[in-house]
């Protein structure tokens, strides 16, 4: 079955898709580039099932990102839909540990993506940056006040406890 076959068929619902492939790509049967170079060209849902797919296979094993995966969900974290937006944050918090020293625009557009309407696309951001800040880069310079103007701002409670923990984790 191809990933087009895959998402056209109804009869999947729409987690197990997410869940099958990552599993392709965590058993390498799926190439990430190939994932990519599908997901490009797709409408925003099926796009955004194949980040999430990227999202639960760089979390298990972050390692199985490339330079492609960084520039794709950088890229997407760009989109209008929110989905894209929240699962490419996701991404880039599993993934980057792998790539300190090419942070700069994700956490641009990360930046951008903090005062979202959206609560999860918030979240997903607040994540990535906690993610970055702990890698104890030379970006914290920038990166730390502007968290701290972040958390002042942000309303809820969850997304702010994100920040903190981050904060506190730098601390130790």
């Amino acid at each position: 079955m191809t990933i087009e076959e895959l998402l056209k068929d109804k009869a999947i619902k729409s987690k197990e898709k997410t869940e099958i492939i990552s599993k392709w790509i965590l058993e390498k049967s799926l190439p990430v580039d190939e994932l990519i170079a599908f997901a490009e060209n797709q409408k925003d849902s099926a796009m955004a099932t194949c980040i999430e797919a990227l999202e639960y296979a760089t979390k298990e094993h972050p390692e199985i990102a490339n330079e492609n995966v960084l520039n794709f969900v950088t890229d997407t974290l760009t989109s209008k839909a929110p989905r894209i937006k929240w699962e490419s944050a996701k991404v880039i918090g599993n993934i980057a540990h792998l790539f300190n020293t090419r942070l700069k625009t994700p956490i641009a557009h990360l930046l951008i993506n903090t005062a979202h309407e959206g609560t999860v696309v918030r979240w997903s951001a607040a994540f990535a940056l906690g993610e970055i800040l702990k890698l104890r880069t030379e970006y914290n310079k920038d990166l730390l006040p502007a968290i701290e103007g972040i958390i002042k701002k942000e309303e809820k409670k969850s997304i702010q406890k994100i920040y903190n923990d981050a904060l506190k984790a730098l601390k130790k």
